[in-house]
C-alpha cells in the first residue's frame, strides 16, 4: 500500500503559532513533534517511507528534507497550493509513475489520531475494499454535534470489511448547522468526514478527467517528463493555469463510482483551531483546566490556554476561557469560544500589508 500525505495549507486558525513559511503541518502541535513526521510515523508498519509520497508547497521543501533527512520518502513541491483536487491528482500521477498500481491512502499531514493500531486496522480494510475498485473514505464516528465538520451519510447497504465496519455511502453533506449536527448525531447515520480516501491511482485520475478535465489535461502533459528535468519548469507552468478545488467538491459531490466508508473511531482530531488543541490537551490540564506551555505564572484562572514561547514570562491573572499565545513577534488574546475566528486577524493584517508577520 502507499501514502499521498498531503502537507499544504497554511494554517491560519493557529496564528500566530503558525505562518506562511512554517505552517501547522511542520509545527510541534501535540507534542510529539512536527505533524507530518508524526503522520508519516504512524502509518509504519502498513506503509513504509519508500511507499510514501509527501506533496508540499515549494516553500518549505527544504524544512521537509531536514525533517525527513536519511529517510526515503518521496516529495513532490507545488508551485503554488491548489487545494486537495491537484494535490491528490499529482500524487496518483507520482505513484504510477513508481510503478505503482494498488490502493492509496490520500491523507492530511496535520491530523491527530488517538489511537494509532485502530486507526491502521481501519485504513488496511478501506486498502482491500479499494483493491477490488472504487473510492473508499474513512468517516469518524462523531461524539459530539460538530459544526464545523463536513458529513458523510452512511447507506442502509452494508460490506464486508472484515473486522471493520463498511457501507455505502449515500452523500456528503456540507458543514451543518448547530440544529442539524444534533439530528445527525442522534440518527447515527452520519459521520464525520474526515478527508481521508483510499483508492488506486488510475481510479482518481479516471474521476478527475470525468469531473476536472482541466486538470486532466494538465497531469496528462505532467505524465510524459515525470522523473526527468523537464517536470519542475512543466509543474510550474500547469499549476498557474489549474483552477484550485478540493478533492470533495469537484470529484466526490460528483462521481458515480462505488463509493464505500469504513466506520471508524480512532480518536481522531483535526486540531483545526487553538479550542481543538485546548480540548486534546486536556489530559495535561491543571485542577483548574488551565492548560499551560513554556515560561507561564497563572494565578485564579480557569479553562484556559497560555503559550508562552516567546522568550518571556506570561503571567495571567483572574481569567477564564482565555486564550493568549506570545511567540517572539506576536502576541495573541483571544475568547477561547472564538478561536475558530482567528483567520479574521490573518486578513486583516493582510489588507494591511504586514506581511512580515503572516
Amino acid at each position: 500500500m502507499f501514502a499521498v500525505v498531503m502537507c499544504g495549507g497554511a494554517g491560519t486558525r493557529f496564528w500566530p503559532a503558525s505562518r506562511g513559511r512554517r505552517p501547522k503541518q511542520f509545527l510541534d502541535i501535540t507534542g510529539k513533534g512536527p505533524m507530518v513526521v508524526e503522520t508519516c510515523n504512524r502509518l509504519h508498519p502498513l506503509i513504509q517511507d519508500p511507499e510514501t509520497i509527501l506533496v508540499l508547497g515549494a516553500r518549505h521543501l527544504k524544512e521537509a528534507r531536514d525533517l525527513f533527512e536519511g529517510r526515503q520518502v518521496h516529495m513532490l513541491a507545488e508551485p503554488v497550493g491548489r487545494n486537495t483536487g491537484p494535490c491528490m491528482g499529482l500524487g496518483a500521477l507520482y505513484a504510477q509513475h513508481l510503478g505503482y498500481a494498488g490502493p492509496v491512502a490520500f491523507l492530511p499531514a496535520d491530523h491527530y489520531i488517538g489511537n494509532p493500531e485502530r486507526f491502521l486496522r481501519d485504513l488496511k480494510a478501506a486498502g482491500a475494499i479499494a483493491a477490488r475498485g472504487g473510492i473508499v473514505t474513512l468517516g469518524i464516528v462523531p461524539t459530539r454535534p460538530e459544526t464545523g465538520y463536513g458529513y458523510i451519510k452512511k447507506a442502509a447497504e452494508t460490506i464486508d470489511g472484515g473486522d471493520a465496519a463498511v457501507c455505502r455511502v449515500s452523500e456528503f453533506v456540507e458543514k451543518p448547522d448547530l440544529e442539524t449536527a444534533r439530528n445527525y448525531l442522534a440518527s447515527g447515520d452520519y459521520l464525520w468526514n474526515a478527508g481521508i480516501f483510499v483508492a488506486k491511482p488510475q481510479v482518481i485520475l479516471d474521476e478527475i478527467e470525468r469531473h476536472l478535465p482541466d486538470l486532466h489535461r494538465g497531469l496528462a502533459r505532467l505524465s510524459s517528463v515525470v522523473g526527468t528535468d523537464l517536470f519542475e519548469t512543466q509543474l510550474k507552468d500547469v499549476y498557474e493555469h489549474v483552477a484550485g478545488v478540493s478533492f470533495d467538491y469537484g470529484v466526490m459531490e460528483h462521481t458515480r463510482e462505488d463509493v464505500f466508508v469504513v466506520s471508524s473511531e480512532c480518536g481522531w482530531s483535526d486540531v483545526g483551531s487553538w479550542a481543538s488543541l485546548y480540548e486534546l490537551r486536556s489530559p495535561d490540564a491543571d485542577e483548574q483546566e488551565n492548560v499551560c506551555e513554556g515560561e507561564t505564572l497563572v494565578i485564579s484562572c480557569e479553562q484556559s490556554y497560555v503559550s508562552g514561547r516567546g522568550g518571556r514570562l506570561v503571567a495571567c491573572l483572574g481569567l477564564k476561557k482565555v486564550l493568549i499565545v506570545d511567540t517572539p513577534d506576536a502576541l495573541l488574546v483571544a475568547d477561547m469560544d472564538r478561536s475558530q475566528d482567528i483567520r479574521e486577524i490573518v486578513e486583516r493584517l493582510k489588507a494591511l500589508g504586514k506581511e512580515h508577520l503572516l
